[in-house]
């Protein structure tokens, strides 16, 4: 019997991203590495390190020193919005030149938000910069993005929970981390809350949902706590699901 592929879904929600770390960080301790990432906004930028296989350590550092300029910076020139995003591709260097999502050692999928239909777009090739730039383009923050005729906006508001996208991708069981309930653009709280619901009744699902109540998305100040609240709710969830996952280690 085949063994089942593990996936990752990590989801947006600005610096409360910083969740994942503490997660990949136990999942490391116990030996569980997912093949299949995807990721959302803040997931996105997080999946996408880990998939181009930076040491933990490395991605850590550099999520704990982040700030708004890592991901954009205020200019002059008129266009629709605030922050010019263009500067990730300098951060996005340092995986080489003009890194592509299909060159990276596991498979990735970056989601976005199609402008005009409001439908989620998974960019599972390309460039790198592009479609991470994609992910996180806050309406009114950072720019849309042209991506084969589309604009693209921030993944969040059509699915800031990318299990199908990893599901789609070839995932036998995927785990999913959600950064906050409260975390959704309007429009789309529903349709995220039955995702999770639905989720939470598939034995191929892992839903890991840190206590973040207490810290903002908006601030690096609580970076560390974030982390460490990732970790305790992965440590929490894996030793439920540590049955299903233990023979998947070694092949995942």
């Amino acid at each position: 019997m085949p063994t089942p592929r593990v996936g990752l879904a990590l989801g947006g929600g600005a610096a409360l991203g910083a969740a994942h770390i503490g997660v990949l960080h136990a999942l490391a301790e116990r030996g569980i590495e997912p093949r299949i990432v995807t990721g959302t906004s803040a997931g996105a930028l997080v999946g996408a390190a880990f998939a181009a296989g930076l040491p933990l350590d490395l991605i850590e550092e550099r999520v704990r020193v982040a700030g708004w300029a890592t991901f954009g910076k205020f200019t002059l020139t008129p266009r629709l919005a605030l922050l010019d995003s263009s500067v990730l591709s300098v951060s996005v260097g340092v995986l080489g030149p003009e890194p592509r999502i299909e060159h990276l050692p596991r498979r990735f999928g970056a989601v976005a938000t199609d402008l005009r239909t409001r439908s989620a777009v998974v960019l599972t090739n390309g460039p790198l910069d592009l479609a991470l730039r994609a992910s996180i383009a806050v309406p009114g923050l950072f720019p849309p993005v042209s991506w084969n005729g589309r604009l693209l906006v921030d993944g969040a508001l059509a699915d800031n929970l990318p299990i199908t996208p990893a599901r789609d991708l070839g995932a036998d069981l995927v785990i999913a981390v959600r950064l906050r309930p409260g975390w959704q653009w309007p429009g789309t709280g529903r349709v995220t809350a039955a995702t999770v619901a639905a989720a939470r009744d598939d034995t191929g699902i892992l839903v890991v949902e840190p206590d973040l109540r207490r810290y903002s998305p908006w601030s690096r100040t609580d970076v560390p706590h974030i982390i460490d609240a990732g970790r305790r709710a992965a440590d929490t969830a894996l030793a439920r699901f540590a049955w299903e996952i233990g023979d998947q280690d070694q092949a995942s």
